[in-house]
């Protein structure tokens, strides 16, 4: 354990090794008291968004906040955007590099232009109420090959090979938790708006031209913001697109 307190009423698993840390999660939401951290040193079929494989080398992080509520499923949604930030002050506490980090919409966060980590949100309906897992995984030490990665998508980078520092998984959970901690008490207290204002000061290309995919659709534009529903607008020659979910390339 670090010098970082945990926070108060949160639940913490360690364990060698899992399917996914998400499944894990719905698994174990039935007998969870409360919110929980579970954190594994690997995953067996780790995964990312639209169900791509995400690979789980040892040393890597690989964690999955869960949590109940009886929230609507856009709010829960909004989670995202509180992980992110979280993902940027815990990031930016071990590497002490915050003028190096960037928030790309959705849900991944740049280190050095790279893509150092993502998440994935995964919900389920049960008994009146959801079961929210936050997936988060971040190359602490390692990373895919960027041959592997589409042409176009941000290549992958690690905490290691941008700033030569070693941080283990179970150091960047403690920063990460009481990270997350102070962002969902803002949420929980003040709404989205404070986020919305947070995320945008760290957002990737903001006001630059992107390239947004959805489905087998490209629209190229201006990001010009996130709006309260969490919807990338971009600016095109034609129109004014609110986008709740798509693959950005820049």
């Amino acid at each position: 354990m670090s010098d970082r307190p945990w926070p108060a009423g949160v639940g913490r698993s360690l364990l060698p090794e899992v399917d996914s840390t998400n499944a894990e999660a719905f698994r174990r939401a039935p007998q969870c008291a409360g919110p929980e951290w579970i954190l594994a040193a690997t995953q067996s079929a780790g995964r990312g968004r639209r169900a791509r494989p995400w690979a789980s080398p040892r040393g890597n992080f690989y964690a999955t906040y869960c949590m109940q509520s009886r929230e609507s499923p856009q709010s829960l949604a909004l989670r995202s955007f509180v992980a992110a930030l979280a993902l940027h002050d815990a990031l930016s506490a071990v590497t002490g590099t915050p003028e190096a980090l960037a928030l790309k919409w959705p849900n991944d966060v740049l280190l050095s232009g790279g893509k150092v980590a993502g998440i994935l949100l995964e919900c389920q309906s049960g008994l009146g109420r959801q079961t929210l897992a936050i997936g988060i995984g971040v190359n602490l030490i390692g990373h895919p090959d960027a041959a592997q990665v589409e042409p176009g998508a941000t290549p992958p980078v690690s905490v290691l090979s941008e700033t030569g520092q070693r941080v283990t998984p179970e150091a960047f959970l403690d920063a990460l938790a009481a990270a997350y901690a102070r962002w969902e008490a803002t949420f929980t207290t003040m709404g989205f708006a404070p986020i919305r204002s947070a995320w945008l000061a760290h957002a990737a290309r903001l006001n630059e031209p992107i390239r947004a995919r959805t489905g087998t659709t490209d629209h190229h534009g201006i990001f010009e913001t996130i709006d309260n529903s969490g919807n990338l607008i971009l600016r095109t020659p034609q129109t004014r697109l609110a986008i709740p979910a798509a693959e950005v390339f820049f």
